[in-house]
């Protein structure tokens, strides 16, 4: 396949318009999509894309940006999909970000000025050895940036538009796919796939350049409602069962060196408490599970169930409400069924002159979901990183590279048809 070369991308403009636009998720918020807001870009992308001669853009009444790139191959060429989603983390403040540009970046600290405390060093962010001679984008101190994942869909705008400009670049038909709140675990709660029409799909929404995820994590999430006894503290003797103390005896009970995300890593799973309310009659405790096995959920969910058993021996008068909800599962059980979708991202990564690794996510995305609902769906590197914090960056070179991979990827789909 011939390279392509001097390409000129309009990823960096794109990316500095969008990230400027607060897009914040809700997790609280029962609506659809979680809030508003994330409709003013959503409407933002479509106008650009109906700009570009997309002609059939449009965002639904869910917060959801459909559109298609017809083919222009004589081929019946899979349709394939690229998707990123538009919301940005509740974790960090999302609203006035600034973005800043350190050309040429040196290796030095990267001090940012509306909160000088706020510093990017190299020895915290090992990726940032990559980096030097390169166009690194912040926030400046105060929010998060929002490369994750408007690196994703910025890349996506740009080789959409490359292609366009580009109609000698042969490929098949290209759906392009918008998602609100993936940042809530919401992100294909209202997703139309008849409509998308898609056979396969790409989720734009990883960090380390040249990387595709294809494994994940299983998902549960685990929700106690304990109900104590409760009475007058002044007449408590041998009757109150306080909810409170039944929720710390259970948290205490945890194991303080393994089983949480604090000192785990690699395939290592956990349980980890999220969310805690209530009063002495009834508190509500909230957990995360998290395995790459459903199997290894299964186990931990069982550990937290006993737990809990022998903490009740303690209060016998009192109960727990112990429900479990699913989330998502490992996307690696759908796609291994499916090699090619992830053996041409690795061709493309390799077209983009950069050696691909193979990584597993400890959490999930869009493509998770995606994949269980149908759509095989594996998360290409979008250059995003440290996302949810102040100090989050993404280089300019890097958002290239990644919208270099999405046109190789679709020129390889088409010369494998």
């Amino acid at each position: 396949m011939t390279p392509i070369t001097d390409a000129i991308y309009n990823v960096k403009e794109k990316f500095l318009r969008y990230v400027q636009i607060d897009t914040q998720s809700d997790p609280n918020s029962e609506s659809n999509p979680s809030t508003e807001k994330q409709k003013d870009l959503s409407r933002l992308l479509v106008e650009e894309l109906l700009a570009m001669g997309i002609t059939d853009a449009h965002l639904d009444e869910w917060g959801y940006v459909y559109a298609t790139l017809p083919g222009n191959s004589p081929k019946n060429v899979p349709v394939i999909c690229f998707c990123s989603h538009v919301d940005t983390s509740p974790d960090c403040n999302g609203a006035g970000v600034k973005p800043m540009i350190t050309e040429y970046w040196d290796g030095t600290d990267i001090f940012l000025p509306d909160d000088p405390t706020q510093v990017i060093r190299m020895a915290e962010h090992p990726d940032l050895k990559h980096q030097l001679g390169n166009d690194i984008i912040t926030a400046s101190g105060t929010t998060l940036l929002g490369a994750d994942n408007k690196a994703g869909v910025a890349e996506i705008m740009a080789a959409a538009e490359y292609l366009i400009q580009h109609p000698d670049i042969v490929h098949g038909t290209i759906k392009i796919l918008f998602t609100p709140d993936e940042e809530v675990g919401r992100g294909t709660e209202k997703v139309d796939l008849k409509k998308l029409g898609a056979e396969y799909a790409y989720t734009m929404d990883g960090e380390t350049v040249g990387t595709l995820e294809d494994e994940t994590f299983s998902a549960d999430a685990v929700s106690l409602t304990i109900n104590g006894v409760s009475t007058h503290p002044g007449f408590a003797k041998g009757k109150l069962e306080n909810a409170i103390k039944i929720a710390a005896d259970i948290l205490a009970t945890l194991p303080k060196d393994t089983l949480s995300p604090e000192t785990t890593e690699d395939y290592e799973g956990f349980i980890h408490p999220t969310q805690i309310s209530g009063i002495q009659e009834q508190v509500k405790l909230d957990f995360i599970i998290r395995d790459f096995t459903v199997a290894g959920l299964h186990e931990k969910e069982t550990y937290l169930q006993n737990i809990v058993n022998e903490i009740l021996k303690h209060y016998p008068n009192s109960s727990v409400d112990f429900k479990v909800i699913e989330q998502y599962r490992n996307m690696k059980e759908v796609l291994v069924n499916h090699p090619k979708v992830v053996e041409y991202a690795l061709e493309a990564i390799r077209h983009s002159g950069m050696n691909p690794e193979q990584r597993s996510i400890r959490g999930g995305t869009d493509g998770s979901r995606l994949s269980f609902m149908g759509l095989p769906c594996p998360n290409i590197f979008a250059g995003e990183h440290a996302f949810h914090s102040k100090l989050e960056w993404v280089s300019v070179q890097d958002m290239e590279k990644a919208t270099e991979v999405i046109i190789n990827l679709v020129r390889i789909w088409e010369q494998k048809s």
